[in-house]
């Protein structure tokens, strides 16, 4: 099994929303995001499953991590709910997980099993949407363990104020089928 977390914050506060709004929109950002997870397994927060459009996304299973036993996903073929991080631990696949911020939270700092083998850090270097209403929603554990546990393994890329780095967890072996993906994707701006 392979985990990839794939995240944009905002630099220096860490915030990845404000109530349930991305507190910015950066086009290619959203466009890098569908490259990277196109045919792939996505992990994602009940609150985030909910914040794609008609709650789904095209050409990917989903799997929602709840509490809700009876949370009721509208796919019935493509989408699983979970209930129990450690669920994933039997899982083969590689996973990609979208959010939320107790998701990152959820894996970052948990088993260390289930730490992501690999980190897509997108870093937004603009200003937020002041406009929106809500708490601030902030993954700063997350930078803390990525910081302590993680080596970037890709150079810096910039697009439309956001930089993007690879990075992957200290001393593991990483699947170099999906670090090429990845790159792959990170590059092709198509």
């Amino acid at each position: 099994m392979t985990i990839v977390a794939v995240w944009c914050r905002h630099e220096g506060d860490n915030i990845i929303g404000i109530g349930p709004h991305i507190p910015w929109h950066v086009s290619s950002d959203f466009k890098r995001f569908k490259r990277l997870t196109l045919d792939q397994s996505l992990i994602a927060g009940e609150k985030t499953y909910e914040s794609f459009p008609n709650r789904t996304l095209p050409d990917r299973k989903i799997y929602v991590l709840t509490f809700n036993q009876n949370y009721e996903v509208s796919d019935k073929e493509n989408h699983f709910v979970v209930t129990d991080i450690n669920a994933f631990k039997d899982k083969t696949e590689i996973f990609y997980i979208s959010g939320g911020a107790s998701v990152y939270k959820a894996f970052m700092t948990g088993d260390f099993e289930l730490k992501p083998d690999i980190v897509v850090d997108c870093c937004y270097h603009g200003a937020v949407d002041k406009t929106l209403q809500g708490p601030k929603i902030d993954i700063t554990p997350c930078i803390e363990e990525l910081s302590k546990s993680y080596r970037q393994i890709s150079e810096t890329y910039e697009e439309d104020n956001v930089t993007t780095r690879v990075m992957v967890k200290k001393g593991d072996f990483v699947d170099q089928s999906v670090i090429k993906h990845i790159l792959k994707a990170i590059e092709n701006k198509e």
